[in-house]
């Protein structure tokens, strides 16, 4: 088989092609990349970095036609190539792309986790204030103390699930996330310890601390749990693809694991009360929202191709555990022949994904 790799302006990358066995991957492709030369033409770009493009810094497409607005296809490693070719044809033309220097993800992880675990306990334990101009006697409140055991028990709970407990879809991560997650965590990381340490802070009352904590740590153990199901959809190489989680609170919203990360902040800035930390989960609230959408609706449209036939009741359990932004009026076919479509209600944003309703004068029974 004959493989010709060119850039995404159409120019050829590997002069000549590659040739492959009929029963080539496409992670031997991959590998046949990264050690083959390139063409000369293109040295300032490729030949001085041939050696560089290992395989988790390539991505491969198959080509769209000019003008066409689909998205192009992304190989999958595992596949074969012939799986990509027309059975009357042995060649195959892929798209190139550079993803640049990659790490994998729990090292991404590491890195963004063990920056606020070290950061914090400095402000607790260490006379850093006075470096900020404040000279007196500082007391240390019982809820600076459980809040620093809050904190780090958190992000030590983060590092132990990147190494034990997460399987990841995808091994690397772009290196520039490593510098931009690390900002994000770090500088928060940062400015809520600094607050919540401070000598002038004002402590709640005692049963809001109560309260606040026990009801984060609760959703802290929860969280954990539901990493647990995500993790026992995928095999321990990391397949699996997307599947719909059950079980639990996934049983409630589509994305369990962010709602109770940002319940578990929830709880911690009620027992703490810092405008620092309030700004925090609200950011990381928008950020996690925006990703269960984006995971909800990737759900929902692997669930259209695999439920199109199926009972009523089936639909109807999906859109009402599933459908949790504004969706207009989605119509979805009854089986069996029957097109008479269903109305589904426009639903508003909840915190996350929480459960919708069908229209009054649905014919959908209640579950």
């Amino acid at each position: 088989m004959k493989v010709t790799v060119v850039s995404r302006s159409g120019r050829e990358i590997v002069k000549g092609g590659l040739e492959l066995n009929d029963s080539a991957t496409v992670a031997d492709l991959q590998e046949a990349i990264h050690s083959k030369s390139f063409d000369h033409s293109l040295t300032n770009l490729f030949q001085s970095t041939a050696k560089k493009f290992y395989p988790s810094r390539q991505r491969l497409t198959l080509p769209v036609p000019p003008g066409s607005k689909e998205r192009p296809v992304v190989l999958n490693y595992k596949k074969s190539l012939s799986d990509y070719v027309d059975r009357n044809s042995e060649n195959l033309t892929i798209v190139f792309k550079d993803l640049g220097p990659q790490v994998y993800y729990s090292t991404l992880f590491f890195w963004e986790y063990v920056g606020p675990l070290l950061i914090y306990p400095i402000f607790y334990y260490f006379p850093v204030y006075q470096f900020f101009g404040y000279k007196g006697q500082r007391v240390i409140h019982p809820v600076q103390t459980y809040a620093m055991y809050y904190w780090c028990f958190h992000y030590f709970k983060r590092i132990m699930e990147t190494f034990f407990v997460h399987r990841f879809s995808h091994a690397t991560s772009p290196l520039s996330n490593v510098f931009r997650n690390c900002a994000y965590y770090w500088t928060f990381g940062t400015y809520i310890a600094y607050y919540v340490n401070h000598p002038l802070y004002t402590p709640v009352g005692d049963l809001q601390m109560k309260i606040g904590f026990g009801f984060g740590l609760l959703c802290q153990l929860s969280n954990f749990y539901c990493h647990i199901i995500l993790r026992n959809l995928r095999s321990p190489n990391g397949s699996g693809g997307y599947q719909i989680p059950r079980g639990f609170l996934f049983n409630l919203v589509t994305c369990a694991n962010y709602t109770t990360e940002i319940y578990q902040w929830v709880g911690f800035n009620i027992a703490t009360q810092t405008f620092a930390g309030y700004i925090f989960v609200v950011v990381a609230a928008m950020i996690m929202t925006n990703w269960a959408l984006a995971k909800h609706r990737r759900l929902k449209k692997g669930y259209h191709k695999s439920a199109s036939v199926g009972s009523v009741r089936d639909i109807h359990v999906f859109y009402r555990r599933f459908c949790c932004y504004s969706i207009g009026k989605t119509e979805v076919s009854r089986p069996m022949g029957d097109s008479t479509p269903i109305p589904v209600k426009k639903v508003t944003v909840s915190i996350l994904l929480w459960q919708s309703e069908p229209e009054k004068d649905s014919s959908v029974s209640r579950v």
